[in-house]
């Protein structure tokens, strides 16, 4: 088996304004790291536009449209003091969905044992009726519907460790009792949510806020203690990772203190939940991670691991 790798030059084409943390530059750097001579066994895959029916699994009409009609002709537009778009970021969003979608047909279709989209913008912030958090779409809710609905799939587990609460992704599955969410994710800190006490409308949400300052021990401990259990008994058919690097030290946006070997450690320990409880069915996408170098060797570890797993 392989690990496939979902990408397109698209992810250069969604212009954020200068200074913006969600860089162009943050894409360059991940390709740059992924063109290393040990990552040319992965087999590289464009990312493919996404139809709006996928988009309608998780947003209403109405917001897609206003999404659309949101793109600028020229220049760059603010959705909100965080969040903007430029002429082409539409084609980028929609690969963004579009890759994590057809990663999720090719590992429960068994052309991959998992996967991994690098696409930018972002996820896990758009919440069902609203862009946020550089976010316009829920590219890993989407794909989580897309299991359940097209493949049949019973059950889905959502595990995000992005440094902030995917908001996003809990909103569009909070009443979707065949997915559960979990998280890791600093507090406080952006967006606000992701309390312990958010729990989902059939307690499908497990939240671990973890305070700042705090480094990969407690993350460990979170995971061994929390979540991983928590996956082992939902027992998916499916994982899905929402996986931002800005838990990372050097990150500016918080004050986590990970480095590359705790996320090689959270890494290894979801492929080895997927292994034992879905037959390694596991599929990760790209969210934060603003720190141009700690991103790049943070992603590097990230495929080692599902390279290895897939092998």
């Amino acid at each position: 088996m392989t690990t496939l790798l979902f990408t397109h030059p698209s992810s250069l084409d969604h212009i954020t304004p200068a200074g913006h943390p969600e860089r162009v530059a943050r894409y360059e750097a991940i390709m740059s790291s992924l063109a290393a001579d040990r990552f040319i066994r992965l087999s590289r895959r464009e990312a493919p536009i996404c139809p709006n029916s996928e988009l309608l699994r998780c947003h209403p009409e109405d917001y897609v449209t206003r999404i659309e009609g949101a793109i600028p002709a020229s220049g760059n537009r603010a959705l909100d003091p965080d969040t903007h778009v430029s002429p082409k970021s539409l084609e980028a969003a929609l690969r963004g969905v579009g890759g994590c979608c057809a990663a999720v047909d090719a590992v429960l279709e068994g052309g991959a044992k998992n996967a991994f989209v690098a696409m930018r913008p972002p996820g896990h912030h758009a919440e069902r009726e609203r862009a946020m958090g550089f976010c316009l779409f829920g590219n890993v809710a989407i794909a989580a519907m897309r299991a359940l609905d097209q493949h049949g799939v019973g059950k889905v587990t959502v595990v995000d460790f992005d440094v902030h609460h995917g908001n996003g992704t809990q909103d569009l599955l909070w009443h979707e009792k065949r997915a559960l969410f979990c998280s890791t994710h600093q507090m406080p800190l952006y967006p606000g949510t992701g309390a312990a006490g958010e729990r989902g409308a059939h307690g499908n949400v497990l939240n671990v806020p973890l305070d700042p300052m705090t480094g990969g021990a407690e993350m460990r401990r979170a995971y061994s203690e929390l979540i991983l259990p928590a996956i082992r008994e939902f027992d998916p058919e499916l994982i899905l990772v929402s996986a931002g690097f800005d838990a990372h030290r050097d990150d500016p946006l918080a004050s986590l203190q990970w480095l590359e070997e705790d996320f090689a450690w959270v890494t290894e320990r979801l492929c080895e939940v997927a292994d034992d409880v879905c037959g390694g069915r596991l599929v990760s996408t790209l969210e934060g991670g603003y720190d141009l170098d700690a991103l790049s060797a943070s992603v590097a570890t990230h495929m080692d691991i599902l390279m290895a797993s897939a092998e």
